[in-house]
């Protein structure tokens, strides 16, 4: 059975993808800009710091960082 989406808040994904070496680079009104400096490429992803991120946004999040479902799963705890 496929595992959901769990509804989180932009502030939790900050702090998941810190822990993966995701850094904040910049603030500009309700959004943060982190980025991942790795060897092959640089990985730039912007979250809304919204109290509820949308699933569709969280799943486009997750794509963006290259990061499993599973894996995000584990960094939330």
């Amino acid at each position: 059975m496929p595992r959901k989406l769990p509804v989180v808040s932009g502030q939790k994904v900050c702090q998941a993808l810190n822990k993966v070496g995701f850094e904040h680079k910049r603030t500009k009104g309700s959004h943060v800009l982190l980025k991942k400096e790795s060897n092959p490429k640089n990985l730039i992803v912007t979250i809304p710091l919204h109290k509820e991120i949308k699933l569709g946004t969280l799943n486009s999040i997750l794509k963006q960082a290259d990061i499993s479902l599973e894996e995000f799963l584990i960094l939330l705890k």
